[in-house]
């Protein structure tokens, strides 16, 4: 086990080295409804990530991507995200059935900030619903309502220090590990990485949607 000089243990310490003090509209910018700042963001983001969290306690973190917009703006209190065609192991959705609380990230490129928003959600199967979220004709099949019960901007530092959005700090293509070395490396199979990674290829091209 890692040994540390600290291990801080309750909020009065942790306040401590991270007071409130000058921070007041980090706790003020906090609303339960989604409003028209909101709206603009979710309906400008093309990517967003989702937490999720099983009985036993163990968190998913799924990203979800489509066309900006993609999740849809029910009311104030309600987004509806589709879920399309995946590898079926929905562990998202496995967590829901056992804990509904869920958070969610939204991200738009090239800019700093973020939304998060949390609250309660279902699955739901919907013909309506998958009709108006279809895309090049193919519906849904299952979508993800969500209560919202928190949403507030987050301020860009992160995305400043990562320089995420620089194209020159990008590393060169293909130095980072993929899928296929993933699965080369955890799975007993006769494949070769590049039949692994012909399988993949296949798999995006022709099962987006």
């Amino acid at each position: 086990m890692l040994t540390v000089e600290e291990e801080i243990t309750n909020l009065t310490r942790l306040r401590e080295l991270l007071p409130t003090e000058g921070f007041t509209n980090t706790f003020l910018k906090v609303t339960d409804q989604l409003n028209d700042v909101a709206r603009k963001f979710i309906a400008t983001a093309p990517f967003i990530v989702v937490a999720t969290k099983s009985s036993e306690g163990l968190i998913d973190v799924s990203p979800k991507g489509d066309p900006a917009g993609f999740v849809e703006v029910y009311d104030d209190k309600t987004l509806i995200i589709p879920d399309r065609l995946g590898n079926h192991r929905v562990d998202g959705f496995q967590n829901i059935l056992e804990d509904p609380n869920v958070a969610i990230l939204f991200i738009v490129p090239g800019h700093g900030d973020t939304l998060r928003i949390a609250g309660k959600a279902r699955i739901v199967k919907d013909s309506a619903i998958n009709n108006r979220l279809a895309i090049n004709g193919k519906e849904p099949l299952l979508a993800m309502v969500v209560e919202v019960q928190e949403a507030f901007m987050h301020c860009s530092k992160s995305l400043i220090r990562s320089r995420l959005w620089h194209q020159e700090n990008w590393p060169a293509r293909k130095t980072a590990p993929t899928l296929a070395d993933w699965v080369l490396a955890t799975v007993e199979r006769e494949q070769t990485l590049d039949e692994v990674q012909d399988d993949h290829s296949s798999d995006e091209q022709t099962r987006l949607y």
